[in-house]
């Protein structure tokens, strides 16, 4: 057995009313500069008005920029970047999904060291840890709270590209289901999925370990019983809290083991199409699992077992087979499209699909089952 590594946030507030936790935690780090990134969504939703009344009260003084894109690239964040300096921050607060909580993680490190946006895209180390940060996502989803990952759209490559360091995981995480009420039902699906997406991959990964397998089936079940509920009944707090912290456990399995092929597939469709991150990996995950279930229906038996289906009495491939059946159906009822018709995406944009993904080895190298470019040309194909 190789050795593993579990990274996690240094301290979680969590539960209905944790936010009122950032009055403390803002005097705990002795904190009189805090920097809020979000984005319009989130500022336009009313979410910033209490974070940034407990932090005024706790004596610190706050500055909102509020601009991240939902994808954000290369310039956008150096904007950002930019729009940060002329002020030494004690403290760099992400509120929103997870390309404000991306935008706030690398912003935060790239304030406190003497490195470039686009050399550390090319891999270059990040020397030390930055800013002190705190991650409150207003989403389920994306569990950038949890990990040690910003991803950055590079435009002139049409991909996403990820930076990935232990010196990105947050200080401190507040996961308040409360604000996450507000979500309509489309973002909810989408970053739903995104989160179960995340919890299967990593189940599945060959980075696989017992710390992600104790997590990722928890987030598996949890995300299983109530993303419908969220979907369309979402003042329901009970059902916001399990998606939450299924979303939660989705980004520490990603910070202990990896995602797969659904990424690496999904990177090149929102660098080229921008299309949303949680719709691209909602649409392929039944599609690359059903690739990823042969030599691996036992694990697929777990990750049925954790979605609550009625698999007594079958074989591991029979299993797998309900598990990827109960995938497609979710992606219906959520509402979720079946293909990239909507996209305009033709059998001319393969190669260039194909290509992108190839690419992110990062990725590629850790699904389960071995995959080159014709077969993610397949997995393509069956969108059309």
């Amino acid at each position: 057995m190789s050795t593993y590594t579990l990274l996690n946030a240094g301290r979680i507030h969590a539960g209905p009313g944790s936010i009122e936790s950032l009055k403390d935690v803002v005097a705990d780090f002795a904190a009189k500069n805090v920097l809020i990134i979000s984005d319009k969504g989130v500022a336009g939703a009313g979410l910033i008005a209490q974070p940034q009344a407990l932090i005024e009260a706790a004596g610190a003084r706050v500055k909102l920029i509020d601009n991240t894109p939902p994808e954000p690239d290369v310039g956008q964040v150096e904007a950002i970047l930019e729009a940060a300096k002329g002020a030494t921050w004690d403290l760099v607060i992400g509120i929103g999904g997870g390309s404000a909580m991306d935008v706030a993680k690398i912003v935060a490190v790239m304030l406190g060291n003497d490195v470039k946006l686009r050399d550390l895209l090319n891999k270059a180390p990040i020397p030390r840890r930055g800013v002190p940060t705190v991650m409150v996502p207003t989403t389920a989803g994306t569990g950038s709270e949890a990990t040690p990952n910003s991803i950055i759209l590079v435009p002139e490559d049409e991909l996403k590209v990820g930076i990935v360091s232990p010196k990105l995981m947050p200080d401190c995480v507040i996961l308040d289901p409360l604000m996450t009420l507000g979500l309509p039902p489309a973002i909810t699906a989408s970053t739903g999925m995104d989160a179960l997406t995340h919890a299967i991959e990593c189940y599945t990964s060959k980075k696989g370990n017992p710390f992600a397998e104790m997590i990722a089936l928890k987030a598996i079940g949890l995300i299983s019983r109530s993303i419908r509920t969220a979907f369309s009944d979402g003042k329901n707090v009970d059902a916001r809290h399990d998606m939450i912290l299924g979303a939660f456990y989705g980004g520490m399995c990603i910070a202990t083991s990896s995602t797969t092929a659904v990424h690496a597939l999904a990177y090149p469709l929102g660098g080229k199409y921008r299309i949303a991150h949680g719709i691209s990996n909602a649409i392929l995950l039944p599609y690359v699992m059903q690739f990823n279930a042969v030599g691996n229906e036992a694990k697929f038996r777990d990750v049925a077992a954790a979605m609550g289906l009625d698999i007594a009495g079958k074989s591991d491939a029979d299993a797998a087979t309900a598990m990827i059946d109960a995938l497609y159906a979710l992606n219906r009822d959520l509402d979720i499209p079946a293909d990239l018709k909507r996209w305009a995406i033709t059998e001319a944009d393969l190669d260039t699909l194909v290509e992108g993904a190839a690419k992110v080895t990062r990725l590629l190298d850790n699904n389960p089952r071995s995959m080159n470019k014709d077969d993610i040309r397949a997995v393509y194909r069956q969108l059309l």
